[in-house]
């Protein structure tokens, strides 16, 4: 496994960081992990895979394999482990597009999979715990904090740093399990619109820029070819 960081970054650089992962645990007290990510610089290692190595080194074929041999439909197994992974993907950083308009970077090789005793997912982490924010946001200017012009360039970037990811796991599920990529892509697409509908409630925002946010980024997401919102794309 490739080795984590072994120092971690100026304190005053993840504040921004640690107060959105603190306002994340707040939208489900009592599971804390659901929404919130870790810094890997104060992680150890037990547990913990680089998203990016999953495929190689065999770890998603057999989270697929421990859920299958416990349900009695395969399909309903591949999307139990599809939603959980797109979940650590998406599911955490559109709840916090959704609530603030910020997101941290959710690409490839920044994320990492923290797995239970059962191996399921139950926390993701970040190599870079950098946070995203539109011109004008009261966090632009912090350390640890990059600013984007403007919320279509939000959605764009976005877009832009899920995709590899939701692609590599794409594929994986469709290699391992027989999932229909259609399938697959609308399962983002819920991902996406539910926390659209909820998060606002949890947070206690508008609901009305919570829905144009995730609309954004479907959009967004649509225009790079992939079918979160349609029928017809992408060959099963």
């Amino acid at each position: 496994m490739p080795e984590l960081m072994t120092t971690s970054p100026p304190r005053h650089a993840q504040l921004a960081f640690d107060r959105t992962c603190d306002r994340l645990r707040a939208l489900q007290p009592e599971h804390p992990r659901v929404y919130a990510v870790a810094a890997m610089a104060e992680q150890g290692k037990r547990r913990w895979w680089r998203l990016a190595d999953g495929v190689r080194e065999g770890r998603i074929e057999l989270m697929y394999r421990r859920h299958a041999a416990e349900m009695i439909r395969a399909d309903v197994a591949a999307e139990v482990v599809a939603t959980a992974l797109i979940h650590a993907v998406v599911g955490r950083v559109v709840a916090l597009l959704i609530a603030e308009g910020r997101a941290w970077d959710p690409g490839l090789e920044n994320l990492w999979i923290h797995t239970d005793n059962d191996g399921g997912i139950d926390w993701a982490g970040l190599g870079d715990t950098t946070i995203r924010v539109v011109d004008g946001d009261v966090l632009s200017g912090e350390s640890g904090v990059v600013s984007l012009p403007c919320d279509g360039a939000m959605y764009v970037w976005l877009a832009h740093r899920c995709e590899p990811a939701l692609v590599l796991i794409q594929s994986s599920m469709a290699r391992y399990a027989g999932l229909p990529a259609r399938r697959f892509w609308q399962l983002v697409g819920e991902s996406i619109a539910g926390a659209s509908t909820y998060v606002p409630e949890l947070a206690r925002t508008d609901a009305v820029a919570g829905t144009r946010r995730g609309q954004g980024l479907l959009a967004a997401l649509e225009r790079r070819g992939l079918p979160v919102r349609r029928t017809t794309g992408l060959l099963t």
